[in-house]
Parts: C-alpha cells; structure tokens; sequence
C-alpha cells in the first residue's frame, strides 16, 4: 500500500488498473461504453437539428429530441476524460497538445470547408460570394472559435447561422484551459480536490440560475455555468471506486430525482443526476465495450451534421420527396462523413 502510494504521485508511471485497483468490483477503466456513449449523444443532436432545420410537418415531431440533454451528456464526458488526460500526460505541454491534437484540426476543416463549399448553394454569383467581407469575417471569427461574432456566410441559408452546433466547441476549448487552474487550485489530495469542485459547482449553479432568471439563456450557457455539468464528470473520475462500488444505487436516485429541477423550476440537481446516468451507461453493459474499434467518428459526426440538413434544406429535398427517406440518406451522408473525417483526417493528427 506505502508503494501505490508512492508511486500514484507519479501515476503516469503506472497502469490505470493498478491504480483503481481497491474497487471491489475491478472494474478497468479502460473498458468502457464512452464510444456508444458519445456516438448515441451525436445522433440525439442530429436529430433534433434535423426535426428544427427540416422545414418538414412530418419530420418536426424530431425536434423533440433531448438535444439540450445529450449536450451537457458531452460535458460531462468531457469532464472525466479531460480530468484523466491532464492527471495521465507527463506535463502540462504534453495535456495542451494532446487536447489541441484532437479538436483543432477537424473543427478548421468543418470551418473552411464551410466557407468553400457552402459557395455552391449561395444565392450569389462565385465573385459576389469571394468579393464579399463576410466570408473572411467568417474564417476569421469562427477560426478562434468565436462563432458568435460571424455565424453567417453570404448568401447562404439566408443568412442564418451556417453551422449552430459549434458553439459548444468554444465552452469545450475554454475547458481545456480552465482543468489546470483547476488541478493548480485543488492540489493532490483527494477531500481537497471533492471539496473544491463541490464549492466551484455551487459558483457555477448560482452564475447559471442568476443569468436563466434575467432569460439570458446564451450567457447562463457559457464555461461558468456550463462548468456545473463538467464537475460531475470530474468527481466520478477522482472518486471512481466509490461510484463502481455503488454505482446501481447512485443510477437509481438519479432516475428518480433528475426531474426535482422541473419542480423547482431551477437547477440544482440535474447536472450531477445526468453525470451519474451517463457515467453508469458508460461502465455498464459490456457487450458495447467494443463499438468503437472501428474508429471515433462521433466528432465529425457532431461538427458536419447541421450544415449538411441544411444543404438538404435549401435544395428542398425534404419539402419535394419523402422526407422519412431524405432523412434517412441525410443521416447516412452524416454518418459517412463522420467516417471519412475520421480515417482520412483526425487519427493523422493523433
């Protein structure tokens, strides 16, 4: 026990699996559901875009599809993977360009290849559309993640927001940033580190409840407040044998309380329940221990999905054919090209 001690103040030295190794359960924390997970969270969002950007009667019962939900899935996801790339990588130079490894290059491709192609279905001509500031505007503010500041390209969609799902992809990156501050703040030991997210998730709660109640829904969205949903994530991963030990029991009251917010009409639990029903999916079921083998196509998935319905949009596809098939080939074209930007993209940069 005196060694495990030791050595865990140089964990990157180890296995994961010696390091969990008190879990009466002996649960590997590589084995894992987080490809389904994550792959089942994108296709919850495509859909609901789908249902929302479709124009279609017959397709708008999609847009009740729990986007809102399945996005702070994400960030939660985030939370405990980001807390074990940080604690795992041997430096803090090593973490940064692990993380930027992963997000950076595919979300430049979806950006330029926006700009470029989304040409072909402007209502101006290809001078017009190149001779025109916005187009710049666009790759500039979108190439700093800054989506907010030139959402549109000309004449494309009339004018409204090219790509509405990467507005996360600014809060994910801020994350990143924020976790060694966060580590820096709560040093090595553990009761330091449960209390200090504890207090930080409550900061975030108070900022996220004070910006909904003045109906400032995008600014209550940003990294203070989406931090409630990233904490969770964290405290499983810092306390992972307690939460395998009694993880069926946690699932259960998170089931049963998820909804007291809606009660309320605040939030104060629903970040840590959703934390809990994610987290427990992602260490159950083995059988979906292999689905990603193939590859992790959820990213592409996620970052191309809504330009592509709205190209299907725009073409009238949906309003001139059977829209339960246009959606089904527009789900297959965002599922291809989540593949392709996969083997032919993001793994070479990994």
């Amino acid at each position: 026990m005196v060694l495990i001690k030791i050595f865990k103040r140089y964990h990157y030295c180890i296995p994961e699996k010696a390091i969990f190794a008190k879990t009466t359960q002996m649960v590997d924390i590589k084995k894992n559901n987080f490809d389904f997970i994550r792959v089942l969270l994108a296709f919850i969002v495509f859909l609901g875009h789908l249902g929302t950007l479709s124009a279609s009667e017959k397709l708008k019962f999609l847009q009740y599809s729990p986007i809102e939900i399945a996005v702070f899935g994400f960030f939660v996801v985030s939370g405990f993977l980001i807390a074990r790339s940080y604690e795992r990588s041997s430096g803090l130079k090593s973490y940064l360009q692990k993380r930027l490894r992963r997000i950076v290059p595919a979300y430049l491709l979806v950006v330029f290849l926006s700009a470029g192609l989304l040409s072909l279905v402007s209502i101006y001509s290809f001078k017009e559309y190149f001779s025109n500031p916005q187009v710049y505007k666009y790759l500039f503010w979108n190439g700093l993640f800054l989506n907010f500041k030139a959402p549109w390209l000309p004449g494309v969609f009339g004018n409204q927001a090219v790509n509405g799902a990467l507005w996360t992809l600014k809060i994910e990156m801020s994350y990143y940033f924020c976790v060694p501050l966060l580590f820096l703040l709560f040093g090595k030991n553990n009761k330091h580190r449960n209390i200090s997210l504890i207090i930080i998730y409550f900061l975030s709660l108070i900022y996220l409840n004070y910006f909904e109640s003045l109906n400032q829904l995008s600014t209550a969205k940003q990294l203070p407040g989406a931090l409630s949903y990233f904490i969770p994530g964290m405290l499983i991963y810092f306390n992972f044998n307690l939460f395998i030990r009694y993880k069926n029991a946690l699932f259960i009251l998170a089931l049963s309380t998820v909804w007291m917010d809606l009660i309320f009409n605040m939030i104060l639990f629903s970040p840590v329940m959703i934390g809990i029903i994610v987290l427990y999916i992602t260490y159950s079921f083995k059988f979906l221990n292999n689905f990603g083998k193939y590859g992790d196509f959820t990213y592409g998935i996620y970052i191309f999905h809504f330009p592509i319905i709205r190209v299907f949009t725009t073409l009238g596809l949906f309003r001139d054919y059977n829209p339960y098939i246009m959606a089904l080939l527009c789900m297959l074209i965002v599922a291809l090209v989540g593949i392709c930007s996969w083997y032919f993209f993001e793994k070479k940069f990994l």
